[in-house]
């Protein structure tokens, strides 16, 4: 009997062992670069080792995979497949400052930038735990994750001979709370959150175009359709284009959108600093899924009232 218990021990610890997965690792031929050279700054422990997972729930047909517990902040190059254009795009992915959409929002856009000559550089920025956890989430509740955006900036600029870039066409992109991370870093350029640890950090961290998709944290609450008063836009903001569904189900709008498409219509009056810094490409388009993002859009995107559609070009 006893050995029957301690076979069955040990078939249920290897069962557990077989459920957990590994940290997450690029495609062959690309290498994770750590950020920090020694410690990391604003350290926050993990609620766990890094693990990767695959969320079931579909997107545009298929399942997606997320990174969770990122203690250890990482960016992969994706050089282009084609003609180098010079341009350069770091790319955050989207997962409310949880997890890490490392494909839908993070792979997958590397591999279609590149296509275009542009080089990728995938940013696995800080989630170590739950953003309702103290001194977690986005900033300015956690500076983790802004921090590992402008030291990524600083680092890709220092690099740019070596990686073919020009350091004057370096961009940023992010999905949902990676979308957010786009705007604090275009806010929050000139001057670094932690204390310089090399020649990287003497870089400018100011991206020169950005691009927010669906971004998250960027109103004050659904009604006020007013922006966060922590994404201080100026001229020196860079150029942005933004990009959110018009409509929710049951016609509820999207936060974001409703601000947008309405200081389109009112050239700046509800609040919209990107729009009146004119700093802003923004378009807005109804959507046919109930989840979060835009997997499908419809109606005319060339301004029709009915849609709630819009676009600015500066």
């Amino acid at each position: 009997m006893k050995l029957l218990i301690f076979a069955l021990c040990v078939v249920f610890a290897f069962s557990v062992l077989s459920a957990q997965t590994p940290a997450w690792q690029p495609s062959p031929g690309h290498t994770q670069v750590p950020l920090w050279p020694g410690a990391v700054p604003n350290a926050r422990p993990a609620k766990g080792p890094e693990k990767t997972g695959t969320d079931t729930s579909l997107v545009a047909g298929r399942p997606w995979v997320y990174v969770s517990n990122v203690s250890r902040p990482m960016m992969t190059v994706y050089s282009p497949t084609g003609k180098n254009t010079g341009a350069a795009v770091v790319v955050f992915p989207g997962g409310g400052y949880e997890i890490l959409a490392i494909d839908l929002e993070g792979t997958k856009v590397c591999d279609w930038l590149t296509s275009k000559g542009i080089t990728c550089v995938l940013l696995k920025y800080r989630v170590p735990a739950p953003r309702l956890t103290p001194s977690h989430g986005a900033y300015p509740e956690s500076p983790m994750a802004l921090e590992d955006a402008q030291r990524t900036m600083g680092l890709v600029r220092f690099h740019a001979a070596e990686w073919h870039i020009d350091p004057h066409k370096i961009g940023v992109l992010g999905f949902s709370a990676g979308g957010h991370l786009v705007a604090a870093i275009s806010t929050h350029f000139k001057k670094r959150l932690y204390t310089s640890v090399d020649a990287a950090d003497k870089e400018s961290c100011r991206p020169d175009f950005a691009v927010a998709l669906y971004p998250g944290h960027l109103w004050i609450d659904d009604q006020k359709f007013e922006l966060n008063p922590n994404v201080p836009v100026t001229r020196q903001t860079p150029p942005t284009f933004f990009a959110a569904g018009g409509r929710r189900p049951r016609g509820q709008h999207q936060p974001l959108a409703g601000l947008l498409h309405c200081a389109e219509k009112r050239r700046g009056s509800c609040g919209d600093a990107f729009v009146r810094a004119r700093r802003a490409c923004v378009r807005t388009a109804p959507h046919e899924v109930s989840r979060h993002g835009m997997a499908s859009v419809s109606g005319d995107l060339a301004g029709d009232d009915r849609n709630d559609s819009g676009m600015i070009r500066f």
